[in-house]
């Protein structure tokens, strides 16, 4: 048995606090630096996640965490994944596999059980790398849930990892949640934390500097760095942080992208986003769709009950008049299904029963036990209508479903409708550089200026720049030696 990893663990003051950038970018220093390094969050609670290639399913933060820290995703660096189905449950996934689906309460029941295999996944992780970045949820000082926790300082004390607190500076009181979460912890804690990190800030250092002595005073421990509020642009988490990019100047196409309630994986639309001249919205009335060049159905948790919500709120009609007028729809995995004839579910998958689809594609779709879970590389199918340039060229992406539609292919039309069950599928720069040309030929735009768009080199570049700051703004000497463990 080989020499086990030195870890860390990066709890924060709240949610949103950067804890999973902070990850990143010390994931990338090390790796910088000749280490071998991996992220992991024992539980994470997440519509945003990633197949990897061998077919398993994780959290999609830690999925950019690996790719910070040049390494492929593994599944043992996020070993369970809470996906919310209702405002009470989530459909739990145990090492990449569905478990089953559960309330708040009955998962909190088999906590030492989840404990015990997100401890065993740490364990495994530790015999392949030198360094292990661990990276809490929420609030590291939610004391209403202590005895329940196998994600924040429940788990550092479990496996003896040393604590970093990161706090945010952007939203004001920093210094305060900082004290208050000290305060909140008992003596055992608070020996774990070796230090804290202000994040996003702006402005004058030289103002901030009274503050971090006073604060290092109170709480008795080092101040390891104030991060500045980086523009580096690397996956959000959750939908909460989605982006409206329709601000950018000179606009040339509109795409609009339905944002229904359960809206998973919404990073499939990056590439789009960068494109120079192209505007994406994710819009939730009727009135704000207006009249886009695109309109696309993503993915969804709960495709038959956003569905509903569609038809409730008037969405789908809007929608079907858009394709009514020739303009184009793309429907990703759970949208690609809401656009067929009809859904059956004999299971109670999405709560049982029938429902007619918004009729646009001619697949219907029938829903399983089982999830569908595969990466997926290939050349795209024949299709016609406006998006007739992507036949037949290459893709990479995965699929994660509930449901199968039986009888099409990787890509399907009727018109100018179109439906895959691939995510990802837009990252390659032919996929998404063929989509917008045909948009601006359908408007009578010179097509010639524009580039591709690599989503790997560009995260790449990314990762580079979130490194290379967050090593200027972080003690580094310290954060060395607390990763050492002293």
């Amino acid at each position: 048995m080989g020499k086990k990893a030195r870890k860390m663990m990066v709890l924060g003051t709240c949610s949103n606090s950067g804890k999973s950038f902070i990850v990143a970018g010390i994931c990338r220093i090390l790796k910088n630096k000749g280490f071998k390094v991996a992220p992991y969050k024992s539980q994470n609670m997440a519509l945003n996640s990633f197949i990897t290639e061998d077919g398993l399913e994780m959290g999609r933060a830690q999925v950019v965490q690996a790719e910070a820290a040049g390494i492929k995703p593994d599944v043992r660096m996020n070993p369970i994944l809470l996906k919310p189905n209702s405002d009470t449950g989530s459909q739990i996934i145990l090492h990449g596999e569905v478990y089953g689906n559960y309330t708040a309460s009955s998962y909190y029941d088999k906590k030492d059980f989840f404990e015990k295999e997100a401890i065993k996944a740490l364990e495994e992780l530790e015999e392949d790398f030198d360094y292990i970045i661990m990276e809490g949820a929420g609030s590291a000082s939610e004391i209403n849930l202590k005895d329940k926790d196998i994600v924040n300082m429940g788990l550092a004390e479990k496996v003896d990892a040393p604590v970093i607190i990161v706090g945010d500076i952007d939203r004001g009181g920093v210094f305060g949640a900082l004290a208050g979460t000290m305060l909140l912890f008992d003596e055992r804690e608070k020996d774990l934390v070796k230090g804290v990190i202000i994040n996003k800030f702006r402005g004058n250092l030289d103002i901030l500097k009274p503050g971090l002595d006073m604060i290092e005073d109170v709480i008795q421990r080092p101040v390891l760095g104030v991060v500045p509020f980086m523009k580096v642009d690397i996956d959000d988490e959750d939908s909460l942080a989605m982006k409206d990019r329709s601000g950018k100047s000179h606009n040339l196409i509109d795409i609009v992208v339905i944002r229904t309630p359960r809206i998973s994986n919404f990073t499939d639309f990056n590439a789009l986003e960068h494109m120079e001249g192209v505007g994406v919205r994710y819009v939730e009335t009727p009135k704000d769709i207006g009249n886009p060049d695109l309109i696309i159905l993503p993915g969804t948790k709960s495709t038959m009950g956003d569905l509903r919500w569609l038809r409730e709120s008037g969405m789908e009609t809007r929608i079907q008049k858009h394709a009514s007028r020739g303009k184009p729809i793309i429907g990703i995995c759970g949208g690609y299904q809401m656009l067929g004839k009809r859904l059956k579910d004999e299971f109670g998958v999405e709560g049982g029963g029938e429902m007619k689809g918004i009729g646009l594609l001619p697949h219907s779709t029938e829903f399983t036990k089982d999830k569908v879970r595969k990466a997926q590389v290939g050349k795209l199918e024949d299709v016609d209508g406006i998006f007739a340039d992507l036949s037949g060229l290459e893709y990479e992406g995965y699929e994660i479903h509930m449901g199968i539609s039986p009888g099409f292919g990787n890509i399907i039309n009727e018109g100018n409708v179109y439906g895959t069950y691939i995510h990802g599928i837009f990252d390659r720069g032919e996929i998404s550089g063929a989509i917008i040309c045909a948009l601006m030929k359908a408007k009578g735009i010179n097509t010639g200026d524009i580039e591709a768009m690599d989503m790997e080199e560009y995260k790449e570049k990314q990762y580079e720049i979130l490194g290379t700051n967050l090593e200027k703004a972080l003690d580094m000497n310290r954060l060395i030696e607390i990763l050492g463990g002293k």
